[in-house]
């Protein structure tokens, strides 16, 4: 049902009432969007997780020295004694968007405030874009339907709320609207605005690569599109300068920036794009000199032929490398089955596999929204389905069976096809691992709105034998469930969509596995900042790196870029080796000091005595990780559980040493204790200061967080900094003196 009653007019458009309705549509999930990113800064205003303190100082540098001086900074600061050159290791489209709309729209904002709020923002936007882009393939009902699950999906945005200034937001937003523009560009009539339009998306495309390298997942869907145009569209006419345009405004742009650059234009990425290009232009002149019947026979010809000589080519790429190959991370996107060997990759949590309970949590409410499409249709149709669709994939029943009617405007036949394309890729992809979740999200999303616009056209136009109430009651009763059907995952279960982002910044809490709010880390950063030479190289996990550096203007050993996987190694053999050794190699790094990170809770006994239960969430927490990233045997450090250390650990590793903690005993939550390991037991732990400031140990504690200092029960979140003992003598330098005496 289309309101057609006229409020003005502008020139030659009439706005009438059912553009204000759009409008208001578009102003609420922008609204609802941006409410559910700031529920975090109700625990304070503060960055999120650790990559956006890097991106802060990095658009900081560059509001502070221009363009030039960015392009040309090479970062002294990180990855300690190599440094680190900014622009060709990082999201500079990330950078440089934050530092243009900064100038441009924060009066007298602080930067870091303005990069707080940056992401939710440019998250909210992304549901009009959205709705634009989703218009294009199934019409006005569909992209506001878009628009709305756009707004509330939990994969998006648990990785695009305020603080989150890394780089998933700003890619999607110009991913989106790169694919707008491409996807509006070939079903414009005119040929002025289609060619802005395909220049435009492939800019804009072009930005998002630059932004985040997870945006590559739209070239997958385009290039398997454009494969298939030349059995879709007879225009080849058009479709012979409007495809290569896209694809050439795409390439040069990429070229320009350092990252992606000319490895992704001359690597795979490029090669998916460029090869589909060739073959349409290569059937184009097949339909324009030979006119026989068998055209499509031919076409299946030449792709089988290319598809086969394409495999080779990867296939012998494999061993030589004449084309750059894509990180694991990317490679795995594409081969879900593929497994790493790399314990620094399998460290990272969002590189974890996604489960059946993840996924169907974050896109239940997807599938009940296209199985609803499916009922109406299988009620439509002459014709059933020969088998039950999985949920994912009810909307692509519907889809097929509208591909089989007239094309209309509404429903271009192409543009529909791409749909499949992209939500069949989309589900693929998101497989791999948690992180590209969000693209299973924004396909699923594709599928559900347009079943569900074409359930609403169906219930709103439906009148046969019933009289005008009884519609109106069918009606009120459709929109009601659908409310509540959209509203239910917002409230229900206990940890829902809204809850999953009513969680304080990872600087607050540590990343630990606790809902709390202290200050230790930020208090100790500025202790750091205060209290140690400027000169000072600090040694600690690469999880603390950008925070280091970023707040306490230190430079240190390894950070979160993860640049040289060697070094990260050589960290983690330091914290895992004999005291003595790790001495030793701290001082071939270079290292003035040593920050470790220990989360766990305080318990008062009846002596007024302090017991500690540790697994919180820090580095006695991550500890499998060092040892697994070092090459250690896990088993000669650590019990069955996986987690509890051995003496071993506890007495003969740096790391057991510098964790201010003494086991005392092993309990159950039964109250049972045992003074042994037992497996399924948890341990309990007094404090235990081992390299205290005034010793002679290789190391010295010159600080310790609040949190532990105080006498008080409760949540710990303990960082503690250690100074480097440069005039200690290891026992093997004890040795050598005495023998050589």
């Amino acid at each position: 049902m289309i309101i057609e009653n006229q409020l003005f007019k502008i020139g030659n458009f009439n706005f009438k009432l059912h553009h204000l309705l759009v409008i208001g549509i578009l102003i609420l999930s922008f609204s609802i969007s941006l409410m559910l990113r700031s529920q975090v800064l109700d625990y304070g205003t503060e960055l999120y997780e650790f990559d956006p303190f890097f991106n802060f100082r990095a658009t900081e540098f560059l509001v502070n020295n221009g363009l030039l001086e960015y392009f040309d900074w090479h970062d002294v600061l990180s990855w300690y004694p190599n440094g680190r050159d900014i622009s060709a290791t990082s999201q500079t489209m990330l950078h440089l968007t934050a530092a243009t709309t900064y100038q441009i729209f924060a009066g007298q904002m602080e930067l870091y405030n303005f990069t707080i709020l940056f992401p939710g923002i440019i998250g909210a936007l992304t549901a009009i874009i959205i709705f634009a882009l989703v218009r294009v393939v199934g019409g006005t009902t569909a992209g506001l339907i878009a628009s709305l699950l756009f707004a509330i999906s939990a994969p998006i945005l648990v990785r695009g709320f305020m603080g989150w200034f890394k780089s998933e937001p700003l890619g999607l937003f110009y991913g989106l609207l790169g694919l707008y523009l491409f996807l509006s560009g070939i079903k414009s009539d005119n040929k002025k605005i289609s060619i802005s339009k395909l220049i435009g998306g492939g800019i804009f495309l072009a930005f998002g690569l630059a932004s985040w390298g997870g945006t590559q997942f739209f070239i997958i869907p385009i290039g398997i599109f454009i494969l298939i145009l030349p059995f879709l569209r007879k225009d080849f006419r058009f479709l012979i300068w409007s495809i290569p345009v896209f694809v050439t405004s795409l390439l040069l742009t990429t070229a320009v920036f350092e990252r992606p650059g000319m490895e992704f234009v001359l690597g795979i990425g490029g090669f998916c794009l460029i090869i589909p290009t060739i073959f349409l232009v290569i059937c184009s002149f097949i339909q324009k000199f030979n006119n026989s019947k068998n055209q499509t026979r031919n076409y299946l010809i030449l792709l089988v032929g290319i598809i086969l000589i394409s495999s080779s080519i990867l296939i012998i790429n494999i061993e030589n490398h004449f084309l750059p190959s894509p990180s694991f991370r990317y490679l795995n996107a594409i081969n879900p089955f593929l497994t790493t060997t790399n314990p620094l990759v399998d460290s990272v949590s969002e590189h974890a596999t996604t489960t059946i309970h993840e996924s169907f949590f974050m896109h239940s409410i997807l599938m009940i929204f296209a199985g609803l499409g499916a009922w109406i249709i299988f009620n439509k149709l002459k014709s059933k389905p020969s088998q039950i669709f999985p949920k994912h994939l009810v909307a692509f029943w519907i889809i097929f069976n509208k591909l089989k009617s007239k094309p209309s405007e509404d429903f271009p036949r192409d543009l529909m096809i791409f749909t499949l394309i992209l939500g069949l890729t989309g589900v693929y992809v998101g497989s791999a691992f948690v992180r590209l979740e969000l693209f299973t999200s924004i396909s699923v999303i594709f599928l559900s709105s347009i079943g569900l616009s074409i359930i609403t056209k169906e219930v709103f136009n439906y009148k046969k034998q019933l009289h005008s109430i009884q519609n109106n009651i069918i009606k009120v009763s459709y929109v009601g469930g659908i409310l509540i059907l959209m509203i239910l995952p917002l409230i229900f279960p206990a940890s829902n969509w809204v809850s999953i982002l009513d969680t304080p910044a990872t600087i607050l809490n540590g990343g630990s596995g606790y809902k709390v709010v202290t200050n230790d880390w930020k208090e100790s950063l500025e202790w750091i900042k205060l209290n140690t030479p400027p000169d000072s190289v600090i040694l600690s996990w690469w999880d603390y790196g950008y925070w280091i550096t970023t707040v306490s203007e230190r430079t240190t050993v390894v950070d979160n870029a993860t640049i040289d996987s060697k070094q990260i190694q050589k960290v983690a053999k330091i914290l895992v080796s004999s005291p003595d050794e790790a001495w030793n190699m701290l001082q071939e790094t270079g290292s003035d000091y040593v920050v470790i990170f220990v989360a766990g809770q305080k318990f008062q006994t009846t002596d007024e005595n302090l017991l500690y239960l540790l697994e919180g969430g820090g580095d006695e927490s991550k500890k499998m990780w060092f040892m697994k990233i070092a090459g250690v045997p896990i088993e000669k450090y650590l019990h069955s559980d996986g987690f509890s250390g051995t003496d071993y650990f506890w007495n003969e590793t740096l790391l057991g040493k510098m964790i201010p903690f003494s086991l005392v005993a092993y309990t159950h939550p039964n109250n049972q204790i045992f003074p042994t390991y037992v497996p399924g037991f948890i341990g309990i732990y007094t404090n235990d200061i081992k390299y205290p400031e005034d010793g002679n140990g290789p190391l010295k504690l010159v600080y310790a967080s609040s949190s532990f200092t105080e006498q008080k029960p409760g949540v710990m979140i303990g960082v503690f900094v250690y100074e480097v003992n440069k005039n200690y003598i290891s026992s093997q330098n004890l040795s050598d003196s005495k023998t050589f005496e």
